[in-house]
């Protein structure tokens, strides 16, 4: 019963419930038969006598309430409580190699500059370091794709043409002058525009923050413009994080351009497969990064939680959400971890851990666990390209165990998003800004947002226990083989391994159909992508599917 929030909105609800049609005031009797009627709501049994004792304790309780709404609590300030994702007893690794890059073969400049769009990042980096192309060249490339395509994607909010074209040619001087800074040194990059860039729009991709401009810039772009990258292009997101509509359109598959690309990084992975941006940053709080790289055929990649740093991104979820980077390729996304991970000072929840890639790496000896495809008859094909992705990684000499699904019903958990996002996004609610994002129905922010209100703080404390029992369930499994696999939507697997913070890549495996990429999700142990992403690039050099490219946007 002492609850904050529980009291708090036992009154709320009751004024709701009572049928008195006014507006809720600070100087409002609370009642016992108003109380009786939220009581319903939160499913409690109190008795007359009870409900009677809590009339002054909810007045108190209202009076924190309010002076709580008073306070200046931008999306930027974080709570003090902090996630740590790993059982008890076990340290992230901090002893490691530099990660190494593979060779590359036949890095020689195309008779059309155009032949680049789809190239790799080591590819694109190869032909800056021995100067056959000049990061100015690229960049006007890129932007020119932008224009051309972006708009019947809709995966651009704002490019940053001139910024760009100065930083190109800072490059290019930094490059002839033998300071070269890395395989990322002027290749052009999109990022989702959840991420703050100073004297640039941060949008959200929601209408009421349209204009914002936060006097800021994130950590992962920061880090990214010291690697000499450029930006090119702000991308598009669904709103505050969620799905593929945003406030000025739906941004677009490439491969379908009568479906949406899914989201909530929908920019990110549009734009990376139509060949518009060698890579984006994106995010993921519960599929946000998986299900775009699915629908669009990327490859992108979860990180750790705690990997990266997410100062200076909307916050949604802040022991949810994650950075990475989404791509042509699995190595592609360990050039761009390497340069983004690692701690900055100021979220609070990055630690230090190696990172020692290596290319290539022995399957034989792997213990690879793979989780039971679903076998619905109209999904034959997705089935038989999933068999085939396993049947290739045997090939490679690793060993298959079937997993069983966790005995865990993570479904309830979810309510900490839930009341996450409404914590971080209150003022919308409460001001009624809520009504001007485009999507307006039960399974869209604002009923959410309205609906965690009604979540008891007892309940959120007790979601967060059940998810110390997840975590040490995963660090069980973990433990049982070196890495598993499974389609991206499998299960209860996405949500339980966001709540759990490990690594995930997703690649694509083949076609379901001419206009239907499908995809296969690599999932490691906690901080160690080194190996996660090391066997997803030897596994896509062997299967190829990342090099098909929706043909639209090929040679043109």
């Amino acid at each position: 019963m002492k609850s904050s929030v529980l009291l708090i909105f036992l009154c709320l609800v009751a004024f709701s419930l009572s049928g008195c049609g006014q507006e809720i005031t600070h100087d409002q009797p609370l009642t016992p038969d108003g109380i009786r009627a939220a009581q319903a709501v939160l499913g409690l049994d109190l008795t007359r006598s009870e409900r009677d004792l809590l009339q002054e304790e909810l007045a108190d309780q209202r009076e924190a309430l309010y002076a709580l709404r008073l306070l200046d609590l931008p999306n930027s300030v974080p709570p003090a409580l902090v996630l740590q994702p790993w059982p008890a007893g076990w340290k992230p690794p901090v002893e490691g190699a530099a990660p190494i890059w593979s060779p590359v073969k036949n890095g020689v400049r195309p008779g059309k500059m155009n032949d680049l769009a789809f190239a790799s990042i080591g590819e694109l980096a190869h032909l800056l370091s021995t100067r056959q192309v000049t990061s100015v060249e690229l960049t006007h490339l890129f932007l020119e794709r932008l224009k051309m395509y972006g708009p019947e994607l809709e995966c651009v909010i704002s490019l940053s043409e001139a910024n760009a074209l100065r930083a190109a040619e800072s490059a290019d001087e930094e490059i002839a002058a033998g300071r070269y800074r890395g395989p990322l040194h002027g290749i052009p990059y999109g990022v989702k525009d959840l991420l703050a860039v100073r004297q640039t729009r941060t949008t959200w991709g929601a209408e009421p923050f349209r204009d914002q401009v936060i006097d800021d810039t994130a950590t992962v772009v920061e880090r990214l413009n010291e690697a000499g990258a450029v930006l090119v292009a702000k991308l598009t997101l669904g709103a505050l994080a969620w799905g593929d509509v945003w406030f000025d359109g739906k941004t677009r598959n490439p491969w379908n351009l009568e479906e949406g690309s899914s989201g909530s990084s929908a920019g990110p992975a549009s734009a990376v497969a139509a060949g518009l941006i060698p890579f984006a940053l994106g995010s993921e709080t519960w599929g946000s990064i998986v299900s775009p790289s699915t629908r669009c055929g990327v490859t992108g990649l979860r990180p750790t939680y705690g990997r990266v740093s997410r100062a200076g991104a909307m916050a949604l979820s802040w022991s949810m959400d994650k950075l990475g980077p989404i791509t042509r390729s699995a190595e592609d996304c360990a050039m761009v971890l390497d340069v983004i991970q690692g701690p900055d000072g100021l979220d609070p929840s990055v630690v230090e851990a190696s990172f020692p890639y290596r290319p290539r790496i022995d399957l034989n000896g792997l213990r690879i666990g793979f989780l039971v495809a679903d076998q619905d008859p109209e999904r034959a094909r997705e089935q038989e390209l999933y068999e085939a992705a396993l049947e290739a990684l045997r090939g490679l000499g690793a060993e298959l165990v079937m997993l069983a699904p966790l005995d865990f019903d993570a479904m309830p958990l979810s309510l900490i998003l839930s009341v996450e996002a409404a914590a971080a996004f209150e003022q919308l609610t409460l001001g009624g800004r809520d009504d001007e994002l485009v999507r307006q129905s039960r399974y869209a922010w604002p009923n959410v947002f309205r609906a965690a209100h009604f979540i008891p703080a007892v309940a959120y404390v007790q979601a967060n226990r059940a998810r110390w029992r997840l975590i040490e369930l995963m660090g069980l499994r973990m433990k049982s083989v070196d890495l598993y696999v499974g389609p991206p939507f499998a299960g209860q697997d996405l949500l339980i391994t966001n709540l759990t913070g490990h690594p995930s890549i997703t690649l694509p495996i083949g076609m379901v159909d001419d206009d239907s990429p499908h995809s296969i999700t690599f999932t490691g142990g906690l901080f160690d992508e080194a190996t996660l992403l090391s066997v997803a690039r030897v596994w896509q050099e062997e299967t190829r599917h990342h090099l098909l490219h929706p043909s639209r946007y090929i040679g043109n």
